[in-house]
């Protein structure tokens, strides 16, 4: 997927995150707030994490599954995944978008 459609080149400068997908990350001091793509048919299986986080789909869309149900989070929408909530994702189009991991 081409960084360049959704980020402009100072966020692409950030540091990478390593992790399961492609995102810049620009690190906080108890929040870490990545920039991040997906490419179409990504699905992140079930999984829990010890950050609170927040996002806002800048591109395409985001469906978010907890507790049994699926939500529909379009471009321009925020999401709110509670620190230890099992969840998992999936990205049926490309999809961009901001992403706030705050740590306790």
């Amino acid at each position: 997927m081409s960084f360049e459609k959704y980020y402009p080149e100072k966020i692409r400068q950030l540091p990478p995150y390593e992790g399961r997908f492609e995102a810049f990350q620009l690190a906080s001091e108890n929040c870490d707030v990545l920039f991040a793509s997906y490419p179409a048919g990504t699905k992140i299986e079930p999984h829990s994490h010890e950050t609170e986080n927040v996002g806002v789909i800048t591109v395409g869309q985001l469906l978010l599954t907890m507790d049994g149900e699926t939500q529909v989070i379009a471009a321009g929408e925020w999401y709110h995944v509670p620190a230890g909530k099992t969840h998992a994702a999936e990205f049926p189009e490309d999809t961009a978008e901001i992403e706030f991991w705050f740590a306790d």
